[in-house]
């Protein structure tokens, strides 16, 4: 979740005393590594998944299912590894926001060879093995977006009631005990926004009216502890209310980030990315159920949103601006505002607030208008939390302050410029994706976007669109069963002047702009199901279609090409809408559960059986062929044959290229 820097942390007034001295900062930070490394070339494809897991804890008899409040235990025995010998670790790990959270990720990244998409599954599946054996029975590691009653009484083992008094969120459903105590970053966190904003946060979700559901509805907070009806007020009828930033932040997700070879290819990738972000929110929605009632939602993110927002009225524009700086028309938990690559400029169509200080200064250091643009959007927040060793940096040899801005500013993409004293380049993060249930579908996932990425390159791909357009996909993206009922804004055509004639392509797209009638004017885009813009129709390639042509120009191993083979099938049944969605099952299961109601009510045993269900598809102890259609996949963590005949292979084509000259 961002920057993990050891410390001191400071007061909220004390922090606020140096958000500009931040700001300043930060800046001087991101021009002096801007200069000192825009020119750096030829760093390898480098790339790696960060999957949050949750720590959940059966009750057989009493038919419940908790969140199990340890990680605080596990994580340092998880983490040993790294401390004894950090060049030497297959997995890595680091905390999360709750203390039911555990975030993994792989030792090292994963790099050029096609091998290695072979381990993504198998490294997943040794991260939730080695979460796993450091519970007791009846406790697991499950991968899934959002527990279903978090914020509901007893929701926790050991149980908690929040104390809306004194705790960090105020909050009257999310203790504070549920947040990971064993790093002072995610307790502060909480309280700075709720004081920046001057209240604590609030959101409410649509609930889902089905048969039975009462009509207004209107939820009694006397049960936990709200006799005054202080919530009330905030809480709006036939919704679900949220008021607490660990209901958002607490939910678990799945990304992915890219090294580029370049400042230039990682800008581009940044952008191409973008009009991917809600595409690939829909096909992973896993997020139906919230503090115990099914909704109107089936993805987390605009839960987050709201959560994490710390805007006060007048930045939100309720009030007229009187002390604040600027208008801000959303949160700093969104999706991307602008692109940042200068061939994309003509599709930022909307108003980008930035500090114009910083842009006059970043331009004044020979960086260019858009780089610019982006920087100083980002720097018209303040910072979150601050560590009083970060106020005595070089900052022509640190970039904590920068990435003290950066790391919070929480967007559907982040650019991520290279870290002081270290080797690693230019990135990209992808960040919207849901967690799903089993490896293999996260394995898909991951190995879908890669993919992806590797084609845009290589064909020299244009998928940009308004970024208008992206906002709006982001909110289609979000409701429910948005994969088969919703339309989305995309390019017709991805082709450019720089991509080869392949046969595949200009059939369908490129010799479109040849014909005699073909209008110039007409929009570059239009609305297509996730079925066209994966699958393809009679009018657009489809990004299937234009990965498995990567994938036949590149030279794969048996046992990769089934497991590859295994992961687009999925997505493309998805995509179809053969295969449900982790929120679409979801919603089935508590449809069809014996003592459902029809009235909205997701109840501890429905929420039990629900999960236990999950937790035995997640271990292939039962299949789930509404989801996952799958034999087993080639997924391994030893590639050493692989690596080793890709090596020979290199070694032979570049013996005959020395003979032939």
């Amino acid at each position: 979740m961002g920057l993990l820097t050891e410390g001191h942390p400071l007061s909220w007034e004390e922090t606020k005393k140096y958000a500009q001295y931040v700001r300043e900062h930060g800046v001087e930070q991101f021009i002096n590594t801007y200069k000192e490394l825009k020119d750096r070339r030829n760093d390898s494809l480098q790339w790696g998944d960060e999957v949050e897991f949750m720590i959940i804890r059966f009750d057989h008899e009493k038919k419940k299912v908790h969140l199990l409040l340890k990680a605080h235990e596990i994580l340092p025995i998880l983490m040993e590894p790294e401390n004894q010998n950090p060049d030497d670790c297959t997995t890595l790990w680091r905390p999360e926001y709750a203390d039911y959270m555990i975030e993994g990720t792989p030792g090292k990244p994963y790099g050029y060879l096609p091998v290695h998409f072979n381990m993504v599954e198998a490294n997943m599946r040794l991260r939730r093995q080695q979460g796993q054996e450091l519970l007791d029975k009846d406790e697991y590691v499950l991968s899934t977006s959002n527990f279903p009653r978090n914020g509901c009484p007893d929701c926790s083992w050991p149980t908690y009631k929040p104390t809306t008094d004194t705790s960090a969120s105020a909050s009257l459903f999310f203790p504070d005990e549920f947040i990971f105590a064993d790093h002072p970053r995610f307790k502060i966190l909480t309280r700075n926004i709720r004081l920046r904003r001057n209240s604590k946060v609030a959101f409410n979700i649509p609930i889902f009216i089905d048969t039975n559901t009462p009509r207004p509805f209107i939820e009694d907070f006397s049960i936990y502890g709200d006799t005054a009806g202080v919530n009330t007020t905030a809480a709006i009828k036939d919704h679900i209310y949220l008021d607490a930033i660990g209901l958002g932040t607490g939910c678990s997700c799945l990304q992915v980030t890219f090294q580029a070879q370049s400042i230039d290819e990682a800008r581009f990738l940044y952008d191409q990315l973008i009009p991917l972000t809600p595409i690939m929110l829909a096909m992973s929605a896993a997020s139906p159920i919230w503090r115990g009632y099914l909704t109107e939602i089936d993805c987390r993110w605009n839960v987050l949103c709201a959560m994490s927002d710390d805007r006060t009225t007048e930045e939100e524009g309720s009030e007229p601006l009187k002390n604040e700086r600027f208008r801000i028309p959303k949160s700093r938990y969104s999706s991307v505002d602008c692109y940042i690559s200068p061939d994309s400029a003509k599709y930022n169509d909307q108003e980008v607030v930035q500090d114009m200080n910083v842009f006059h200064k970043l331009i004044e250091n020979d960086i260019d208008h858009l780089l610019a643009q982006h920087i100083a959007h980002l720097f018209i927040r303040d910072p979150l939390i601050l560590f009083e060793e970060q106020l005595h940096l070089d900052d022509t040899k640190d970039t904590d302050l920068f990435e003290n801005i950066n790391s919070t500013n929480w967007q559907s993409m982040r650019f991520k410029p290279p870290p002081a004293d270290s080797d690693i380049g230019w990135r990209v993060e992808f960040r919207p994706t849901e967690l799903q249930m089993t490896d293999f579908e996260n394995a898909a996932l991951v190995t879908f976007i890669v993919l992806l990425t590797r084609a845009i390159l290589t064909y020299n791909l244009n998928l940009l669109i308004p970024i208008s357009n992206v906002d709006e996909n982001m909110k289609f993206a979000q409701q429910r069963d948005a994969l088969r009922h919703q339309k989305f804004h995309f390019r017709k055509s991805l082709a450019t002047e720089q991509t080869p004639d392949a046969p595949f392509l200009t059939s369908i797209q490129k010799n479109k702009s040849q014909e005699p009638e073909y209008d110039k004017t007409e929009c570059e885009h239009c609305l297509m199901t996730i079925n066209e813009i994966i699958n393809g129709s009679n009018k657009f390639v489809g990004l299937l279609n234009i990965i498995q042509n990567y994938l036949s120009n590149i030279d794969l191993d048996a046992d990769t090409q089934d497991t590859i083979n295994q992961y687009l099938d999925l997505i493309s049944r998805r995509a179809a809408g053969t295969l449900m969605t982790n929120a679409t099952w979801m919603r089935h299961f508590v449809a069809n559960h014996p003592v459902y109601k029809h009235d909205s009510v997701v109840t501890d045993e429905i929420a039990y059986d629900l999960l236990w269900k999950m937790t035995k598809i997640t271990n292939d102890e039962e299949e789930c062929p509404e989801v996952v259609r799958k034999k087993p996949s080639k997924t391994t963590l030893d590639v050493t044959a692989a690596v080793e005949q890709d090596n020979n292979e290199l070694e032979i084509k570049q013996s005959l290229i020395n003979n032939n000259q």
